[in-house]
């Protein structure tokens, strides 16, 4: 085994730590407002307090591991990630019409939240190996298309389509990343602008399509499909310049926003803490995201760049459509704030990619020319 090079430590990122642990910090206290009463049993931000604990376990794990050794495993684990998939959709637990996990008895495990991590290490090790040096063509994308396409159709079929949605963005975000030649952008794009009323007349199921339409005009439907923007909207807006007050929402605890702990839990920071509490969390988790993108700038070779930017656009595309939902700017898909919503698989998963930014900022002094 490998010794561990002190000089590591040299290079540790102390400012992404402190950042990560502001925000962890801004979650806790968010959650436990939301979910400190009115739950039976263990309350859900005593478990997320587990959660961190063995995510930062991991992230430890991560750090102590050069991070080019995920070129070696990266096709076992995108595997694995598939075989779980199939477990989840056979035997996992059905909730609310979905069957997306695996009891394991301490946690019930999501495996479509581990396909995010998978596919950004499956792509960054496909394009490093495959480098065309003038742009990637459709033919190029043949390959990656496929990687993508098998654990999009698995997930879609349990289904969870803002999930199989976010293994799309993660794989745009990538490719034009490296480099895509334009004629590939204006076919993609042309076949995208032909196939979309396809999608939403065969694609989508009745009850996705209503949530679109619901976007648009929710209290057609106030009690039903609008109610969740409705509500959300409402404890958004009524927190005004400085909010409520800590513990003080009343749409969270007069139990009229649902799904608080989770999906919605940033409405509940903007009801209690206002414009200014929410500008100041955004302002931390973006700079979060600043860090990552510094991460990927200064990696020694194209593997740690292409990962670090894969873990960075990961984690911005799940708050962009997770705020523009809460916002009522999109359709409600159940995606959560990463490192801010509840939610086991979710959290380690995203805990496990800073991990392995924290390893490419550490390892970023080694010998050797940068690729």
């Amino acid at each position: 085994m490998q010794r561990f090079d002190r000089r590591l430590l040299l290079h540790f990122d102390w400012l992404l730590l402190v950042t990560l642990l502001v925000v962890i910090g801004m979650s806790l206290m968010n959650l436990y407002s939301a979910s400190y009463i009115g739950y039976p049993g263990m309350a859900p931000y005593i478990k997320q307090i587990y959660y961190y604990l063995a995510g930062f376990c991991l992230m430890l794990g991560l750090i102590s591991v050069d991070y080019r050794f995920l070129l070696r495993v990266n096709y076992p684990i995108y595997g694995t990630i598939i075989v779980l998939l199939i477990v989840a959709i056979i035997f996992g637990r059905t909730t609310s019409g979905a069957q997306r996990w695996i009891n394991l008895g301490f946690i019930k495990l999501q495996p479509s939240e581990l396909s995010k991590l998978s596919m950004v290490i499956t792509l960054a090790s496909y394009y490093y190996r495959k480098d065309t040096g003038k742009g990637f063509g459709l033919g190029d994308l043949l390959v990656p298309g496929l990687l993508l396409g098998l654990p999009f159709v698995l997930i879609c079929k349990q289904p969870d389509l803002g999930t199989a949605l976010m293994l799309c963005f993660v794989f745009a975000s990538m490719t034009m990343f490296v480099k895509l030649r334009l004629s590939a952008v204006i076919v993609i794009l042309t076949l995208a602008v032909f196939l979309t009323p396809l999608v939403w007349k065969y694609g989508l199921k009745p009850y996705q399509r209503q949530r679109v339409e619901t976007l648009f005009a929710p209290e057609n439907d106030p009690l039903g499909a609008g109610y969740h923007i409705m509500q959300s909207k409402i404890a958004v807006g009524s927190g005004r310049v400085f909010g409520k007050g800590y513990l003080a929402g009343t749409q969270v605890h007069l139990d009229f926003l649902p799904e608080r702990h989770t999906d919605f839990a940033f409405s509940v920071l903007a009801e209690e803490w206002g414009f200014v509490g929410t500008t100041v969390f955004l302002s931390g988790y973006f700079f979060l995201i600043y860090l990552g993108l510094k991460v990927a700038r200064a990696a020694r070779d194209k593997f740690g760049v292409l990962l670090a930017f894969g873990i960075t656009s990961l984690l911005f595309w799940q708050a962009f459509v997770n705020l523009a939902m809460v916002l009522g700017l999109l359709p409600v898909v159940g995606m959560p704030l990463p490192l801010f919503s509840y939610g086991g698989s979710s959290l380690l998963t995203n805990l496990a990619g800073i991990g392995i930014l924290f390893s490419i900022r550490m390892r970023r002094f080694s010998l050797g020319t940068r690729e």
